[in-house]
Parts: structure tokens; C-alpha cells; sequence
């Protein structure tokens, strides 16, 4: 169900067909009310025109706001990639068999970020993040123990990378869900299905909406 809502394909067909919904349940609903009386017409037409002026400004701000969180995941996720890359390649520098683990470590740490980031399910994603959490102790735990027994500015460099690809997880994990809220998604389709009930609802024709005619020919020309 949950890969279902992130498809944009299903969101799209559902929130299409919600508003075409929207527009012949108003005009339903105008066919079967009293026409506008005099001066109602200008009254709806203001409201409608407001409601959709506010729709509009809702769409903008909330698409923005998701074009900059999406710019913001992908810098943070480069950012990790280049932490663990470059921790990898300084694990070289670690004495004995230290580097060769550390190494193995961080290859199944690898592997796990790729997993978290293509997975979609939401009980896979729990135990890839214990699995990171744990992996996370064991390569902290590697290299700690060299930082005491040799504290030389090379190991402090592999001491400082290991903390920043902790730390990059973290920041990435944070933006992942820093997401817009379900309920402000959610405001922004009522509000469209407002609109379009509203639309139907001032539909001026007798004819079904979404029809199309040419009004300079007769209504048995029309097509």
C-alpha cells in the first residue's frame, strides 16, 4: 500500500478522477437548485474566482517547498556517498589487518544505505535501520581503539571520516523525513475538489461539462 501512494501515476489518476467527480457532482447539484437570482451571479463568481486565486497560491507554495526539500535530500545524500568514499580510501592508512575489517565494515555499510534508499517498504526500512545502528557501533568500534594506543594526526584524519559518515547518516535521515505533511497534501485536494464543485456548480450551459461546442454555430452543430 505505502509503494502504492508514493507511485505519482496512482496519485495522479486518483486526484484526476476526484476532480472530474468534483465538477459533475456541482453541476448535479446546479441543475437540480434554484438558478442565481439577480445580482447572486457576481456575488459567485467573486467567490469562486477567490477560491481559486487561493488554490493557485496553496499549489505554489507547497510545490516549492517540496522542490526545495527534494534539492535538499539529494545534496545531503551526495555528501554521505562522499564520506564513506573518501573513509574508504583512508581506512589505507590504519595499521595491520585494521584497515582490511574496517573496509569489509564499511562495504556492508555501503550496502545498506543502498538498500535503505531503494527500499520502499516500511518494515524492511525498520530492520535496515537496527542493521545500520549496529554496523554503525561496529565501525566506531574499529578504529576507536587505534585513536588511543596511537593518537597521530593520520589517525586522527581516519577517526574525523568515520565520524563524518556517522554523522552524514544522521543528516540524511533527518531530511528523509522532513517531508511535506499529510495533512497539508491533504488540504490542498479539498481545496481542489472545492474549486471544481464550484466550477461545476457555475457551469452557465445546460449542457454536461466538459462538453465542447462552437457557439457561433448552431446547437446541432455542435461536436
Amino acid at each position: 500500500m505505502h509503494a502504492n501512494i508514493d507511485n505519482p501515476f496512482v496519485v495522479f489518476a486518483f486526484a484526476l478522477i476526484a476532480q472530474v467527480v468534483a465538477a459533475f457532482a456541482g453541476d448535479f447539484l446546479r441543475r437540480r437548485s434554484q438558478p442565481f437570482r439577480q445580482g447572486e451571479r457576481h456575488d459567485f463568481a467573486t467567490v469562486q474566482a477567490a477560491t481559486l486565486t487561493l488554490l493557485a497560491l496553496i499549489v505554489g507554495f507547497t510545490f516549492s517547498m517540496a522542490v526545495t526539500r527534494y534539492d535538499q535530500r539529494k545534496t545531503l545524500e551526495e555528501a554521505e556517498a562522499n564520506a564513506i568514499g573518501t573513509e574508504y580510501l583512508r581506512t589505507d592508512l590504519l595499521p595491520g589487518d585494521l584497515g582490511a575489517r574496517t573496509r569489509e565494515l564499511l562495504r556492508k555499510y555501503f550496502d545498506l544505505r543502498i538498500a535503505f534508499y531503494e527500499g520502499s517498504d516500511e518494515q524492511l526500512s525498520r530492520e535496515i535501520d537496527r542493521q545500520t545502528a549496529t554496523l554503525q557501533a561496529e565501525l566506531w568500534n574499529a578504529v576507536s581503539p587505534v585513536a588511543s594506543s596511537q593518537p597521530t594526526p593520520v589517525i586522527a584524519l581516519v577517526i574525523a571520516g568515520m565520524n563524518d559518515v556517522i554523522n552524514s547518516q544522521g543528516y540524511t535521515q533527518a531530511a528523509w523525513w522532513n517531508r511535506i505533511p499529510i495533512g497539508a497534501w491533504a488540504m490542498m485536494g479539498l481545496m481542489a475538489i472545492s474549486c471544481n464543485l464550484l466550477v461545476g456548480y457555475g457551469e452557465r450551459r445546460k449542457a454536461k461539462p466538459f462538453s465542447l461546442s462552437c457557439p457561433s454555430l448552431s446547437p446541432s452543430h455542435s461536436f
